[in-house]
């Protein structure tokens, strides 16, 4: 078996997540339809990321076993002229056979793009939440440090995930501004359902001044969702590598 391994691009607007589901489209269904017209056989694609409806990814990753010999730059052109112009392989390579995108993983990086001026822009519209009330950066880079480290993240996990353990590590966990945007910057060993956007969204309350940051130490505390702000939008997310 020959196991191949893919970096993939895709801007998540039209689609219901990564993960296949029976009627949805998905980016994970229309990348296994592709390698299948390919080789004229089903796969299993495995990605490390089950990214969320709307959520983009500029380093995805996923790898499949296929029982043939793959020249992979063939592949890779194969599947870009199959592929929907939303979605791009970036790379594609031969990898040893036990290496699985997802076990293998030591971390992530995610990247969130606030757009903060107070007119909209037709541009980043699909790739920013726009918010337009000013936010203390300072106030918010304060508040991010309490959510560095190894913790019970429970608060920020959404209702339905299917995680066996609350217990997260954050590395890094970095919020600047940038020509209007506000891009925040987090690095860690996994994450939970909707876990970046909701520690986002928890940010921003800290950032207009409604709540302090020292209460995050209480919402870790409380391991409740309903401790926790409100969820960001989907479409300031984005993947930006996973850490092998």
């Amino acid at each position: 078996m020959t196991n191949i391994r893919l970096k993939i691009q895709y801007d998540g607007t039209d689609y219901s997540g990564w993960q296949i589901q029976p009627s949805d489209k998905t980016i994970e269904g229309e990348i296994t339809v592709a390698i299948g017209q390919i080789f004229q056989r089903e796969v299993k694609l495995i990605g490390a990321s089950r990214t969320d409806a709307g959520v983009h990814a500029r380093g995805q990753i996923a790898n499949f076993n296929i029982d043939r010999n793959v020249d992979v730059q063939t592949l890779r052109r194969g599947l870009n002229a199959i592929l929907p112009h939303d979605i791009s392989i970036q790379t594609a390579e031969e990898v040893d056979k036990d290496f699985h995108s997802r076990y293998n993983s030591k971390g992530k990086v995610y990247n969130y793009f606030i757009w903060n001026r107070d007119y909209k822009t037709p541009f980043y519209s699909r790739y920013s939440w726009h918010y337009h009330p000013p936010l203390d950066i300072a106030e918010i880079n304060r508040c991010a440090l309490f959510l560095k480290g190894e913790k019970d993240f429970s608060s920020f996990r959404a209702s339905g995930c299917d995680s066996s353990s609350p217990i997260r590590r954050i590395d890094l966990f970095t919020i600047k501004k940038e020509d209007g945007f506000i891009k925040f910057v987090v690095e860690g060993s996994a994450f939970m359902k909707q876990m970046v956007r909701n520690m986002v969204g928890t940010l921003v309350q800290v950032g207009i001044g409604k709540m302090k940051p020292e209460q995050i130490i209480e919402i870790l505390e409380a391991r409740d969702r309903r401790a926790a702000g409100p969820t960001a939008p989907a479409q300031g997310l984005v993947l930006v590598s996973v850490k092998y």
